[in-house]
């Protein structure tokens, strides 16, 4: 039977040979039994349970009537399992309701559930944001009231930042906050775009709002964070009145059509209260916080779609016969083939395998630097792992989702006509994954972030410890024989975007900054090339040693005899072509980028608004 959503093996060398547990005592009792167990019954949840609401979320999707919003009735069985199970919580303290994991081993478990439906994941996705906000940044008795419940899932969350006239530019909101004198506030104002904004999955919805505090001042630093209920929330924690948010519509998307993406309307037909989260004027900073997370999940739903289109296009491939072999010739006699004999599908299919285990390896990464945070008392490596993770964070989102979406073009590519039509997963996996290059800042706003601050973080010494890490792996690979030509390339690689990074920083520091920001995009694109040819050197460094042990030489014919009755032998052969091929192949093309982005064309600010064409 063919794997579905992503490749068991991949996750388990990453989790256990390639990027591995963090060796410590707040995580003693997840041992790799322990790890396998969790990791297993997540994937059957989300294949018998999950999966199956996915063509259904997309077909039935949800409904605005009578201004009440419904979810597909699939999606109620799926969260109410989804919640017993306590999976909401995965990672968070026991104190709160959780169940105290490892990062990185729940990394594995959103993979597999979010590779089901990305759409029904969103759910989850906004409920723990928020009340990792609550967490952050509550009062006593916000806790109490909020906490506890968003954790189980029993009540949602959001995040409600956007305005029609604002956009990206969040300084420019216009929601009030007008203070009562119980300390309350009053809000009013209008959002759009509010993903799970409104829905039936929940009793109740507590929402962020982003709003000004009467007299504050204009832009950023005027913004505060409110927590506006749905329905208020007596002492006791019983629910009390409607709070006046009002569902005014649903957006009608491309795809992710089980989410419910709401326009909202604070206030306007009665009071809308809320209470101050954190303090007045700072409430960007606030969300901020959530905005990291959130950026982060979105890079985990770019892999996990394109994870999901990788396994149905690797099996179609598999069993579709079509054409007969190129080496055939005119052979009259000779057979039909699978597609996947077929020498540009056969690209086509690498392409996504390599993209997805760089994906894989590099969230796990990023999963592993936030444990080490979480977990060691080395001051030194819990700083630089702060710097890390920053500068990783617009890589995840920005490159991560680009190349999602590439990978879901390929798999559609590869089912040929079929891949065109609603009938097969792919074509959904397509739209569904469209919105993560534009969810939480737009990848021109990652790449912006890349330029504008991280570069510069901390004397530039964030930027360099991310080199220096490749830089290990580099060295290490260089002492394995087998891959040290490999290993050669990846430090050509990673010495160029060095330089690079010098070069752009500098121009966005000078009067060339317009010129700068105008290849901010390319530059994260090439950053996000090497970190991948990172990744795979690494893997292959983990597997080239096994493979010949296993088999004694590394010659391809001796290792194509033996992959054919040895599983484990393909997979870590299979490592070794995929850096091979992203290495040799793929990497290349991020030398042209980098050669445009040091000549520095100044031709997206010389030309004028009039020479795009008539108005």
């Amino acid at each position: 039977m063919a794997q579905l959503i992503c490749d068991r093996r991949d996750v388990d060398f990453v989790l256990h040979e390639q990027i591995k547990m963090v060796e410590h005592k707040a995580f003693k009792e997840f041992n790799k039994k322990a790890i396998d167990l969790i990791v297993s019954e997540a994937r059957n949840l989300a294949i018998k349970e999950i999966l199956p609401t996915f063509k259904d979320g997309d077909e039935t999707g949800c409904k605005l009537v009578n201004g009440r919003v419904t979810v597909p009735e699939s999606f109620k069985r799926a969260w109410k399992l989804y919640c017993e199970g306590e999976w909401l919580a995965m990672c968070d303290d026991p104190d709160v309701g959780g169940q105290g994991m490892p990062k990185l081993v729940g990394c594995a478990v959103l993979e597999h559930m979010v590779g089901a439906n990305s759409a029904f994941m969103l759910y989850y996705g906004m409920t723990h944001g928020a009340a990792k906000l609550v967490e952050a940044f509550g009062t006593e008795e916000q806790k109490k009231l909020y906490m506890k419940k968003m954790f189980a899932g029993i009540w949602g969350g959001t995040m409600v930042l956007t305005e029609p006239h604002a956009g990206s530019d969040v300084g420019a909101l216009t929601t009030t906050a007008t203070k009562k004198e119980d300390g309350t506030y009053s809000i009013q104002g209008s959002k759009i775009f509010i993903s799970a904004g409104d829905h039936d999955l929940c009793d109740n919805i507590i929402h962020p709002v982003l709003a000004r505090i009467n007299g504050a001042p204009a832009g950023t630093k005027g913004i505060s964070l409110f927590l506006v209920p749905k329905y208020r929330v007596n002492d006791d924690g019983s629910l009390g009145d409607f709070n006046n948010i009002v569902c005014t519509g649903l957006e009608h998307k491309m795809g992710i059509h089980g989410s419910a993406t709401a326009s909202l309307s604070l206030g306007d037909k009665g009071e809308c209260i809320g209470t101050l989260l954190g303090e007045e004027n700072k409430g960007m900073a606030a969300m901020f916080r959530m905005m990291n997370e959130a950026r982060a999940f979105v890079g985990m739903q770019g892999f996990a779609v394109a994870s999901a289109s990788y396994m149905y296009a690797l099996d179609y491939a598999r069993n579709r016969v079509q054409g007969r072999h190129l080496l055939a010739g005119k052979n009259p006699a000779a057979q039909n083939v699978t597609i996947i004999q077929h020498p540009d599908v056969k690209r086509q299919l690498l392409n996504m395998k390599v993209y997805t285990e760089g994906m894989r390896s590099l969230i796990y990464y990023y999963c592993k630097c936030v444990d080490i945070i979480h977990t060691t008392d080395d001051k030194q490596l819990k700083s630089d792992t702060i710097a890390l993770v920053e500068v990783l964070t617009p890589i995840l989102k920005g490159h991560i989702t680009d190349k999602a979406f590439e990978v879901c073009s390929h798999g559609v590519q590869i089912y040929g006509g079929y891949g065109y039509i609603r009938e097969f997963p792919v074509e959904q996996l397509m739209r569904d994954s469209r919105i993560f290059m534009i969810y939480e800042g737009t990848n021109g706003i990652q790449a912006m972030d890349l330029i504008g601050r991280k570069l510069g973080l901390n004397n530039k010494k964030s930027f360099q410890y991310f080199i220096n890490q490749m830089r290990k792996t580099v060295d290490a690979a260089k002492q394995i024989k087998s891959i040290e030509k490999l290993a050669e390339k990846v430090n050509h690689a990673v010495s160029r975007l060095e330089a690079l990074a010098r070069d752009i920083g500098e121009r966005a520091r000078s009067e060339k900054v317009l010129n700068a920001f105008a290849f901010a995009h390319p530059f994260l694109e090439v950053t996000g090339e090497v970190t991948f040819a990172w990744m795979h050197l690494w893997r292959a460094s983990i597997a080239a040693p096994i493979l010949a042990q296993k088999i004694g030489s590394l010659e391809k014919k001796t290792v194509a005899a033996k992959a054919e009755k040895n599983k484990d032998i393909a997979f870590y052969a299979g490592q070794i072509e995929s850096a091979n091929f992203f290495i040799h192949t793929l990497l290349p093309s991020a030398y042209g980028k980098m050669d445009a982005i040091l000549e520095g064309d100044s031709s997206v600010e010389d030309i004028l608004d009039v020479s795009f064409g008539s108005k």
